[in-house]
């Protein structure tokens, strides 16, 4: 199976359709946080991005495809996984940040945004 690699506009795009969220560029990484709580990274020369997870899905992920998937830490009960970009596709792309979003933002937002993935 080949895999159609993600870029970095593609998670740029995904994450700026989901509701809240706020953008911080760093020197070398930027943050992605809602309601000012961090759910997401991306370090450009890397191509990596950084979400959070549960730590089930986190060990998961590495397990299943290490090639793809790192651990990066383990915090307040999640698991953060750095994501290459290129193995992944954006379908797959957007459930991660969906998810990592989902597990940070607060409830109205959640409501309002319901289950509907980024596209």
């Amino acid at each position: 199976m080949t895999v159609v690699p993600c870029e970095i506009p593609d998670f740029l795009d995904l994450v700026s359709q989901l509701p809240g969220v706020s953008r911080s560029d760093r020197d070398k990484w930027l943050r992605f946080d809602v309601d000012s709580r961090a759910f997401g990274y991306l370090w450009p020369a890397t191509r990596t991005v950084g979400l959070k997870q549960t730590i089930v899905e986190q060990l998961s992920l590495v397990a299943e495809r290490p090639d793809v998937f790192e651990v990066q830490f383990t915090s307040g009960g999640f698991g953060w996984v750095v994501v290459h970009l290129e193995g992944v596709e954006r379908d797959e792309l957007a459930e991660l940040s969906f998810e990592a979003w989902r597990l940070t933002a607060p409830e109205a937002l959640l409501e309002e945004r319901a289950d509907e993935l980024p596209s």
